[in-house]
């Protein structure tokens, strides 16, 4: 009796320390290897699994080796990975809605980006719950600025520009349309060598993605005025997130909190401190006209606002975010 005893005490012990191995969260990302952003993340990983005393793990996959992010979605729901590091084109892809933080021109610096966010955060954590994800925190990419082997002044300048699109990316379709670009839609993990063949000849992004991605390596000009703002945040999957206990949910969400708050931080420095490469490379910054550029594209922005309601947001969210924006802007 004594040894069945045993064995059967032998068998609920090695069933616990299996259900404590099935707390490995596997999340993918574009980021780099050796950037900040993957600095900040395996920091992150480590002080959970110390936190934890080592029963919640984090593993990084970096620098797209998951594929694009459309690929890690759909591995997220077959199980495959159960989270990911995603900028807004991949937020986008899971909650429509959250691209509304994304229209071009909407904010004009990184004070009306933090007012809005306090306040809307909420209603995007709730969106993305009812999608089955656990939103952990903004890895935001920064503002974007355009990035071309032609100079470009007015919006005319930008005829027969090969432009890039991140493929299936409603948002840049609707703003490349409203502006007369014909774009070149590819994959980012193509981006590069499609650069190098002569595919495309301008990118869109931040300083600090354009530098990390060797993007910067292939154009002559940076666009002064910014395009738009990115998005970025760390999601994780309901069913993976539900296996931790509630200490160690809380333990995890603080910790993630945290870090991406310093990411956050880290990452407005490294944006200003790519500037200073872009020009030690030679690439001229230049100023679009206020006439016939910063005013055509602000036109050409507000007709983006427009056609994706009922596409991408509902008219009620753009309405607020324009509301909380004009109040930021005037109580700066």
């Amino acid at each position: 009796m004594k040894h069945i005893l045993s064995v059967l005490i032998a068998v609920f012990l090695l069933a616990t320390a299996q259900v404590h191995a099935a707390t490995r969260i596997k999340l993918a990302t574009l980021a780099p290897k050796g950037t900040t952003w993957m600095k900040v993340m395996d920091e992150m990983a480590k002080e959970i699994k110390t936190k934890t005393n080592g029963e919640v793990k984090f593993k990084f996959y970096s620098g797209g080796v998951m594929g694009d992010e459309a690929d890690v979605i759909r591995k997220i729901r077959f199980g495959q990975v159960h989270g990911g590091g995603f900028t807004g084109r991949g937020l986008g892809e899971i909650f429509s809605a959250e691209r509304v933080l994304e229209l071009p021109r909407l904010f004009e610096n990184y004070g009306e980006v933090d007012c809005v966010l306090d306040k809307l955060t909420p209603d995007i954590i709730a969106g993305f719950d009812k999608q089955g994800f656990v939103f952990l925190g903004w890895a935001e990419a920064g503002f974007v600025y355009i990035f071309s082997n032609k100079p470009i002044y007015s919006q005319d300048d930008m005829k027969g520009v090969k432009m890039w699109l991140w493929e299936g990316d409603p948002l840049g379709k609707a703003l490349f349309e409203a502006t007369g670009i014909v774009p070149v839609p590819l994959d980012l993990p193509n981006v590069l060598t499609s650069m190098q063949t002569g595919l495309i000849d301008a990118v869109y992004a931040s300083p600090y993605a354009a530098v990390s991605f060797q993007w910067h390596t292939r154009v002559k000009y940076m666009v002064s005025q910014k395009l738009t703002y990115a998005t970025g945040a760390l999601l994780v999957s309901k069913k993976q997130f539900n296996k931790l206990s509630p200490a160690e949910r809380k333990t995890v969400k603080e910790v993630c909190a945290a870090q991406l708050r310093r990411l956050t931080k880290l990452t407005r420095v490294e944006n200003d401190q790519a500037i200073d490469e872009i020009k030690k490379a030679g690439i001229k910054i230049i100023d679009m006209k206020q006439d016939v550029g910063v005013a055509k594209l602000n036109k050409a922005s507000r007709e983006v606002y427009k056609s994706l309601v009922g596409e991408l947001y509902p008219q009620s969210l753009l309405d607020k975010v324009l509301k909380t924006r004009d109040g930021c802007r005037t109580n700066k």
